[in-house]
């Protein structure tokens, strides 16, 4: 549900958290894409960063030039111009994802929480198209929802403490691919081959907040060529 009208929660000193609804969905994260777009088109000085999120906007601030009171008014006196907010239209992307042997370990576990085969998880996970509700985790980490009903699987018990870039985990009903080596608490079903994040070119990263993702099946020798 979408907020008669915006709560605002104070996070410490220096940042505000825009609160615009109560779920995960389109309508919700549509509201937070265009408060963004609102704020990035008509800034208020003293205004550090913002950090859209599922149904939310972190705004850092700097407390020297900007009060609280302040910051709440200017922001309450643009919210109407959300409505006019032009919002880019969303990309499609295909990623390709290799769902065999080592680069599937939680492949298995996977299929038999849900009591099918491992090719129907495959086939659950590649026949669905996914929103980027937000980045976060590391750089160029895409949160995509939502998964079928049919695949929401909890998190590991025990998180890994290194994941290999490009592994496509899932989790409750979201799904993501590791763009760095990091640790992470995913169940691990994939991986692509494709770069998620480069800080040498520009955008850094592969995904964006709004874009519209499908999964697709390759083989190992196809992970290979990929990487050649």
């Amino acid at each position: 549900m979408i907020y008669d009208k915006p709560q605002y929660l104070i996070m410490g000193d220096r940042a505000l958290l825009i609160e615009l609804g109560d779920e995960v969905s389109p309508l919700v994260n549509r509201e937070v894409r265009a408060l963004l777009i609102t704020l990035e088109q008509n800034p208020i000085r003293g205004i550090v960063e913002l950090v859209p999120t599922y149904r939310s906007l972190l705004i850092l601030y700097d407390p020297l030039i900007l009060t609280f009171p302040v910051l709440r008014r200017k922001i309450s006196e643009r919210i109407h111009l959300t409505k006019e907010a032009e919002i880019p239209p969303s990309r499609a992307l295909q990623i390709p994802v290799c769902y065999e042997g080592e680069y599937g370990p939680d492949l298995q576990w996977v299929a038999d929480y849900h009591n099918m085969s491992v090719k129907e998880v495959i086939r659950l996970h590649t026949g669905t198209t996914y929103r980027v509700y937000m980045i976060g985790f590391t750089p160029g980490y895409a949160y995509l929802g939502e998964l079928p009903g049919g695949l929401v699987t909890p998190r590991r018990e025990t998180p890994r403490t290194h994941v290999p870039k490009g592994s496509v985990g899932i989790a409750k009903n979201q799904t993501g691919v590791y763009p760095v080596d990091s640790p992470g608490g995913w169940q691990i079903i994939g991986r692509t081959p494709l770069e998620l994040f480069n800080p040498n070119t520009w955008p850094p990263a592969l995904l964006n907040m709004g874009d519209l993702v499908t999964f697709y099946a390759i083989d190992k020798k196809e992970m290979i060529h990929w990487q050649l």
